[in-house]
């Protein structure tokens, strides 16, 4: 099930790294990766050759040696799955059933599982036994990867992936960092912080309808996701913003009124619609100036609700965080 309805496609990739999407999408997006089909399956005796020994004369291939009633193969299996999923090609994973395929199992001398074997170019180049930690999985993949070099046409990482297309969502280049985000999506479904990311370029690009409706499909655990959670602040702002009143109605109603604190506060929500978020943050921490208490604090309601929305490192949070406090504690 994909965890988001709706979401743009990813753009067509080449093995030499070149997109055959139209002039306008995103530059350097990762390349030269295999769908997640492809770099983890299931195999059996009668397929071994193929999916393990020919896949390797191309890039490394992890072979799990596992078994249902295997307790330590319940913690290894998912962690493999993810960390190749995030390798997007440079190394694939086979599973085994050792209970399915005695025979292979006994050609192989499998002793205990779970095993694993890391074959390339035909042959069996490394190994380990047991339930290794995540940190020393990725250490034995990067080393893998580094001593077979790599299949050609490698594109970067999902986390190099990600701070792209975090970056170009920074710079206001919003579709081109949603395809990117859904792009990290095709290898890594339930990646958080790419669905996050995925429906916040919606909001930037001011369809409040369409990620309202993709959050509302997404699984309920994923909902729980913090960077999620996070999206799930500034959509409510979003749709707070949508009601108000137009700026310049509202700009000149403060003008007459400076002490229509009401005024200012819709102004503020029309401002951030507008992703004018400096100016938002200035009418309310004015309002707070003027009468801290308005509306049961209304405006310092807001701006806590804002700061969870940019998340706590942003600049902007961490001024108008100093500044509100200068405010309170004055």
């Amino acid at each position: 099930m994909d965890p988001i309805i709706g979401a743009p496609q990813a753009q067509g990739l080449t093995q030499s790294g070149q997109t055959g999407s139209p002039a306008g999408s995103p530059t350097g997006s990762p390349s030269g990766a295999l769908p997640a089909g492809e770099t983890i399956k299931d195999s059996d005796t009668q397929s071994f050759g193929q999916d393990v020994v020919q896949a390797s004369m191309q890039v490394p291939v992890l072979v799990d040696f596992w078994a249902t009633w295997c307790g330590p193969c319940k913690q290894l299996g998912p962690a493999l799955e993810k960390l190749v999923a995030e390798r997007r090609g440079a190394v694939k994973l086979v599973k085994i059933d050792v209970d399915k395929n005695q025979a292979l199992a006994q050609q192989l001398r499998i002793a205990s599982i779970p095993t694993v074997y890391a074959f390339y170019q035909g042959q069996p180049v490394d190994g380990f036994q047991g339930a290794l930690p995540e940190s020393q999985l990725k250490q034995f993949l990067e080393q893998l990867i580094d001593k077979t070099g790599g299949p050609a046409g490698q594109g970067p990482s999902i986390e190099q992936a990600l701070e792209q297309a975090k970056a170009l969502q920074q710079s206001g280049a919003h579709e081109e960092a949603a395809a990117l985000y859904a792009e990290v999506l095709q290898f890594d479904e339930r990646n958080a912080t790419a669905i996050a990311g995925l429906l916040r370029c919606q909001l930037d690009l001011g369809d409040v309808e369409r990620a309202a409706a993709m959050y509302e499909g997404l699984e309920d655990d994923l909902k729980t996701k913090p960077e999620v959670q996070s999206f799930r602040a500034a959509l409510e702002l979003a749709q707070k913003a949508a009601d108000t009143g137009e700026i310049a109605e509202l700009l000149e109603r403060v003008a007459h009124d400076p002490k229509d604190h009401q005024a200012r506060y819709d102004l503020a929500q029309a401002l951030y619609a507008a992703n004018k978020r400096e100016a938002a943050v200035e009418e309310l921490l004015e309002i707070v100036r003027r009468q801290r208490s308005w509306n049961e604090d209304a405006a310092r309601k807001l701006l806590l609700t804002y700061f969870e929305a940019w998340g706590a490192s942003d600049p902007l949070t961490l001024e108008a965080r100093r500044r509100l406090s200068s405010l309170l504690f004055a």
